[in-house]
């Protein structure tokens, strides 16, 4: 089974390629230092970790600069090109860096990957149209004893319902047109913030250090296209994501939360071995 397909399926590699344009050598420290605080470790040399939907590839380009061997793969071809982008520019001709196109839904593409120490997933299974089959679909894929490391949109009583169909129209308007739901949601999220900047006197601080605020070196602009016209999107609660994983012999070892509000709550947890 590959990823679903869909008319309204949000072009998150053609986001991604902008956000190179602008990836530095500080978000990149960044990056890594946001994989060692979850992971808790200093480094992941002697380590396999699996990229799930890779993305702009830095998290892949970040624990490969940490010493792990990295697979990454990603359901948009334009994705794929952009890590692939990056292993060009930091790690040409590497035999400890592969990367290729693939869907988390397929399973026969899944059983040829085998098991890794890491399976590292950020924002990605609740964009496959199909979150909670993708959730179970990653587990042999991690070792006995390994680590899996997600993130997972939170759900919102309300609003998470709002969200999708801001997200919906989004993705059927023209590009020409979609300024009429980027605007508007660009003052929900931003709008408080950027006025308290002012109030404090320092416009904008919030906006311009948002890489070290989020400590993943991402981009606010960046993040707020893909935020406003990620679809498919589907979320859960912190609980959801614990209760699953417990049932199927996961420990949780971090987690944090947005605290009920929007955003991703991120999970790591080690499969338990056999007694």
């Amino acid at each position: 089974m590959s990823q679903k397909s869909s008319d309204l399926r949000f072009k998150f590699g053609a986001n991604w390629t902008l956000f190179l344009e602008i990836l530095t050598e500080n978000r990149i420290l960044l990056a890594e230092h946001s994989l060692q605080n979850m992971l808790n470790v200093a480094t992941l040399e002697g380590k396999r970790y699996l990229d799930i939907g890779s993305g702009s590839g830095l998290f892949s380009l970040a624990a490969r600069r940490l010493g792990a061997r990295v697979h990454s793969f990603d359901f948009d071809p334009q994705s794929v090109a952009c890590t692939s982008e990056l292993k060009r520019r930091y790690f040409p001709e590497d035999a400890d860096w592969t990367v290729e196109q693939g869907s988390v839904l397929d399973k026969e593409y899944l059983q040829n990957l085998g098991q890794w120490d890491i399976v590292y997933s950020w924002g990605v299974l609740h964009h496959t149209g199909a979150m909670w089959t993708a959730l179970n679909l990653v587990i042999p894929l991690v070792r006995q004893g390994g680590t899996l490391f997600i993130a997972i949109y939170n759900h919102q009583q309300v609003m998470t319902q709002v969200w999708t169909w801001v997200k919906r129209t989004y993705n059927r308007l023209p590009e020409g047109l979609r300024w009429l739901v980027v605007g508007p949601a660009l003052i929900r999220l931003w709008g408080s913030r950027t006025v308290y900047d002012l109030v404090r006197g320092k416009p904008f601080y919030a906006w311009r250090h948002y890489a070290e605020h989020g400590l993943r070196g991402m981009s606010a602009w960046r993040d707020m296209i893909d935020w406003v016209g990620g679809y498919p999107f589907e979320a859960a609660k912190p609980e959801e994501i614990f209760r699953f994983y417990h049932a199927r012999g996961f420990q949780l070892r971090n987690m944090i939360t947005c605290g009920g509000g929007l955003g991703c709550n991120e999970f790591v947890l080690t499969r338990a071995t056999s007694s």
